[in-house]
């Protein structure tokens, strides 16, 4: 196991009014630029067959920044990350393409997408300062300090969200803090029935927060299309419903970390299937349902925290791990509303995703056998 890692801490900021302001000008200047670099491609491919990179963009921003006076306020560093982010997206359409996947063309970005900008080396436009975040062009940021900040910061990305603005701060060299081994290993399958269920049997609760909260982001919806484009009310609605959004996320958020922390104490090693879940979600009828439980998100948290606790997570092929017996290996077919295994051959019976995760945990060990 690595000695160390790079983690991401998130604070929230609390800036003047002044430099609140500072901030949003920043941002829509980034758009701005992203958006017109993005028409620069366009452009110049229709009409000359000519493709543009990061690098020859990035040349012609001292250029830019001679003649408008606003983008020589924001710090150069800043936009050359505006110019890296079109320049991935390009690279993502392109391997999308090569993979047959759909392409997804680079898209402009209006104001509700366009969150965040990114200082790209720590020291160079950004530093801290007695508990102060200095950025360039902004001053002196106070920061709300929710944990200590470990390792070596290399960038700083501020972000916009529905009830204020954030500081990420991504650093290298974190110690990891390895937990006493407790010689136990599980397998996980994730469920809609319940959250997640464990080869001895336990059942993780599904806490369902969207669904919970579908009735007050209908209501929130519903006054937002109530209200006059381009008002002061309209834009108090639609800040009220991205919080009711943040809300939901948050909630899921919370409940994740905590399950996640639980299993890590308490395991050695995970075992947990290999889901294509952008795949799962093309099924209309349970697309809500999955997108709420937060599949692919919890595995990324999972995953992160078993890192740093010296712990290990194993991503098994899901193939029939909900059709074979666990008890004799008979394929047992069912459909998904059969919730029950009941094998005809050995008669094991127990619940579906009972049977799942004991299947899961089997194939990880003979994954993990076979990689020895």
């Amino acid at each position: 196991m690595p000695e160390s890692l790079r983690k991401t801490y998130k604070y929230k900021l609390k800036p003047t009014s002044e430099q609140e302001r500072r901030l949003e000008d920043i941002l829509w200047r980034c758009r701005r630029l992203y958006n017109t670099a993005l028409e620069q491609r366009i452009t110049l491919w229709k009409q000359r067959g000519v493709s543009l990179c990061a690098y020859t963009q990035s040349a012609e921003l001292p250029d830019l920044r001679a003649t408008l006076p606003d983008y020589a306020a924001i710090h150069s560093q800043v936009l050359q990350d505006v110019l890296a982010r079109l320049e991935k997206t390009y690279q993502a359409f392109f391997r999308r393409v090569k993979t047959g996947q759909t392409p997804g063309f680079p898209r402009f970005q209006g104001s509700n997408r366009y969150n965040s900008f990114t200082y790209k080396q720590f020291g160079n436009g950004v530093t801290l300062d007695n508990g102060f975040l200095v950025l360039s062009k902004i001053g002196r940021v106070a920061v709300r300090w929710s944990r200590a900040l470990a390792g070596t910061p290399k960038t700083v990305t501020l972000s916009r969200e529905a009830d204020g603005w954030y500081v990420c701060c991504s650093c290298a060299d974190v110690p990891t803090q390895p937990l006493e081994p407790t010689g136990q290993e599980t397998g996980i399958d994730v469920g809609l029935e319940s959250f997640a269920t464990l080869s001895d049997g336990t059942m993780i609760h599904n806490p369902r927060c969207y669904r919970k909260a579908e009735r007050r982001l209908k209501t929130a919806q519903r006054r937002v299309s109530r209200r006059k484009k381009g008002g002061n009310r309209r834009r108090k609605a639609v800040k009220l419903l991205a919080k009711a959004h943040q809300t939901v996320k948050r909630q899921r958020q919370d409940f994740q970390h905590k399950t996640a922390l639980a299993l890590v104490r308490q395991f050695d090693t995970i075992y947990l299937e290999d889901l294509q879940v952008a795949n799962m979600v093309r099924n209309h009828r349970l697309a809500k349902s999955i997108n709420d439980a937060g599949w692919a998100s919890f595995r990324t948290i999972l995953e992160a925290k078993a890192a740093y606790a010296g712990r290990r997570v194993v991503a098994v092929p899901p193939v029939y791990t909900s059709q074979v017996c666990s008890g004799c290996g008979v394929i047992v077919s069912k459909g998904l509303s059969v919730r029950w295994h009941l094998c005809p051959d050995c008669g094991t019976s127990l619940h579906r995703d009972h049977n799942a995760a004991r299947n899961i945990e089997r194939a990880g060990q003979a994954l993990r056998g076979e990689v020895a």
